[in-house]
């Protein structure tokens, strides 16, 4: 493995905790013996084609400094290769790095846990999921969760989280459960009525919710949880469950497994670590062993 380590940096993560977290990630490689290179890009495609261009020229490892954004952004690099993939996590959500079991808005740590991983050769694959040509490591959201993206998207003010939760208690006002076609495993169609449906390789979204609490980056399959046709009393009953895991245990909630999810929904958009997939109907397949990851 080549000494030269590539750190993918996106410095406005976190409220600009990814420019300062750059530096004791970068100390503590340095300090291992790896020579850091730094890739900033002018914006997310000028960075993606950087991020490519190091991992084609044999960088000994892509680290990501950022939030989820950022991991996808590097995951679009590295998946399908041999490339393994470090995660300094300092931003909002930080999902990703929660799965791998990584510190999360500690980068001297974090740089340190990398550094000791590239050292010792360890390395685990993970899965990751894909729609078209676009990799995702955590939950692609459909639902009641993405419309309230979508809202809070759109809303100039006010800034920060704050504004997914004022988008969230607006969609909560006017929401109706939406019909959905789910087909698992090239299986029969099913027909139904749901709140929102979403499908994990990783266990959490939107900083530490839990929506797919059972979900194993390493067994081949996703896990998708089905909030059913739930009134707002039911819906605001099961939400704060999701941050420990225990709304599965909800009536309303069933778990279904599967490598490959075909969902369609009229007006529904696929978010996938946070970023916005594109408009339902879309198909996700559970691809075994796609990255190489430095984590315990």
């Amino acid at each position: 493995m080549t000494s030269e380590i590539t750190l993918f940096v996106n410095p406005t993560a976190g409220r600009g905790r990814g420019a300062h977290a750059a530096q004791p990630a970068a100390a503590a490689l340095r300090a291992s013996g790896f020579s850091v290179r730094t890739v900033i890009g002018e914006d997310a495609g000028d960075a993606l084609r950087r991020a490519r261009a190091a991992v084609d020229g044999g960088t000994g490892a892509l680290i990501a400094v950022g939030g989820d954004g950022m991991a996808n952004l590097a995951l679009q690099a590295v998946a399908g290769t041999r490339t393994p993939l470090g995660v300094i996590a300092v931003g909002t959500g930080n999902d990703f790095a929660r799965a791998l079991g990584l510190p999360v808005r500690a980068p001297a740590a974090a740089g340190a846990l990398v550094a000791d991983a590239l050292k010792g050769a360890r390395v685990r694959d993970v899965d990751l999921g894909r729609v078209g040509e676009t990799w995702f490591g955590t939950v692609l959201a459909s639902g009641f969760d993405s419309r309230v993206n979508d809202r809070g998207n759109r809303m100039r003010w006010p800034t920060g989280r704050f504004k997914y939760d004022l988008a969230m208690v607006a969609e909560l006002a006017a929401f109706k459960p939406i019909p959905y076609r789910v087909t698992l495993d090239g299986g029969a169609v099913r027909e139904i009525e749901a709140t929102l449906v979403a499908v994990g390789n990783g266990s959490s979204y939107g900083g530490g919710m839990r929506i797919c609490a059972g979900a194993d980056m390493s067994d081949g399959l996703f896990d998708i949880t089905v909030v059913g046709d739930c009134g707002r009393g039911t819906l605001l009953t099961v939400f704060p469950r999701v941050y420990r895991g225990t709304h599965l245990d909800h009536p309303k909630v069933t778990v279904h497994r599967a490598a490959k999810v075909e969902l369609a929904a009229a007006d529904v958009t696929g978010y996938a670590d946070g970023e916005r997939l594109g408009a339902l109907p879309l198909t996700a397949r559970c691809v075994p062993a796609a990255v190489r990851v430095l984590a315990p």
